[in-house]
């Protein structure tokens, strides 16, 4: 029984090695046409209609791009996104902004964004668009995502996609592209290196 369970967390950990090293490899291959532009990112949110300009002077976006339906990396991303906010001081904390941007609009409704998000804490904002929206602002971002077919899963499909957690402001600039890590620390030193400014 003890050789079943350490071949189970053996695989775990495989999966979320490739998992990390495919996100990492991803993004830095698109860094080599320059960084992204960003800008701002307007959308219908479970707030309500969302855009950067709202956000004050003094508050920052994490805005990272994936899929309720997601199997891993979406998950570990908004829980890393979570446990640095709660490493922040509670000042600091009403500065970040958490923006999801769902990549299928085809399943996540607002209502499904909303209840999911819920799981991560607090202040977690969904949005999603058109698909003409959505390719815009992933051109500007550097942002790629394709559906993969899964006929015989219950899930139909997957979505392979980007994993970088942007940090931003409320022009949209991109102050810090974060590469996807399954720890809260490279996140929380690029929030804390602005909030601290």
């Amino acid at each position: 029984m003890k050789r079943i369970w350490l071949w189970a967390g053996l695989a775990v950990v495989t999966v979320a090695i490739v998992v990390v090293l495919a996100g990492w490899w991803s993004d830095r291959q698109r860094s080599v046409d320059g960084p992204p532009e960003g800008g701002d990112i307007a959308l219908g949110s479970t707030v309500g209609d969302f855009s950067l300009s709202q956000l004050d002077e003094d508050q920052l976006a994490v805005v990272f791009f994936g899929y309720t339906w997601c199997p891993d990396a979406c998950p570990i991303s908004l829980g890393v996104l979570r446990q640095a906010r709660q490493q922040l001081s509670e000042a600091q904390r009403e500065r970040v902004v958490p923006l999801m941007v769902s990549v299928d609009p085809e399943r996540d409704t607002l209502e499904r964004l909303k209840e999911y998000l819920a799981f991560f804490g607090d202040g977690f904002i969904g949005a999603t668009g058109s698909e003409a929206e959505l390719k815009d602002i992933a051109r500007r971002y550097q942002v790629v995502w394709r559906k993969v077919e899964t006929p015989d899963s219950a899930a139909d499909y997957t979505i392979d996609h980007s994993v970088s957690l942007y940090v931003v402001n409320r022009d949209g600039e991109i102050l810090r592209r974060v590469l996807h890590s399954p720890r809260p620390e490279p996140l929380l030193s690029a929030l804390k290196e602005r909030l601290e400014k």
